[in-house]
C-alpha cells in the first residue's frame, strides 16, 4: 500500500501575461496532513525535462511541522510545473524503500496521483 499521508495544494497560479520576460512570480504551496515534526520536508519544483530525472529547478528543505506547512517558491518564470515533496523523517537526504521497492517515507506529487509506479508529468 502506497504511503501518501500528506497532500499538496497549489494556492497561486503561475500567470504573467504582462510580466517582463525574465521576471517571475511567487508560487505558494501548502502541504497538508504532515504527520509529525520529525526530520525535514524536501520539495522541488520541476518542469517536464527534470521531472523524475534530476534535481528540481528550485529545491527546498524545510523543517517538518505537524499539520500544515507553507512553501514559497520565488521568481518562478511562466510555464508548466510539477511539485514533488518527501518527508525525510530520518534526515538522510533521500527516499527510503522497503526490500520490495515500496517507499517507507511519506511523499506527495502535484495532481495527487494514486498510481502504481512512478507518476507522469
Amino acid at each position: 500500500m502506497k504511503k501518501l499521508l500528506f497532500t499538496i495544494s497549489v494556492l497561486a497560479t503561475i500567470f504573467t501575461a504582462k510580466a517582463q520576460e525574465n521576471q517571475g512570480v511567487t508560487l505558494t504551496v501548502i502541504i497538508e496532513n504532515v504527520l509529525n515534526n520529525d526530520g525535514h520536508i524536501l520539495s522541488a519544483l520541476h518542469n517536464e525535462k527534470s521531472f523524475m530525472k534530476s534535481d528540481g529547478l528550485i529545491m527546498k528543505k524545510d523543517k517538518s511541522e505537524k499539520g500544515k506547512l507553507t512553501l514559497i517558491f520565488e521568481n518562478v518564470l511562466p510555464g508548466e510545473y510539477a511539485i514533488s515533496a518527501l518527508h525525510d523523517a530520518n534526515d538522510n537526504q533521500r527516499m527510503d524503500f522497503q526490500a520490495n521497492g515500496m517507499p517507507i517515507e511519506n511523499y506527495a506529487m502535484s495532481n495527487n496521483p494514486m498510481l502504481m509506479g512512478p507518476p507522469n508529468f
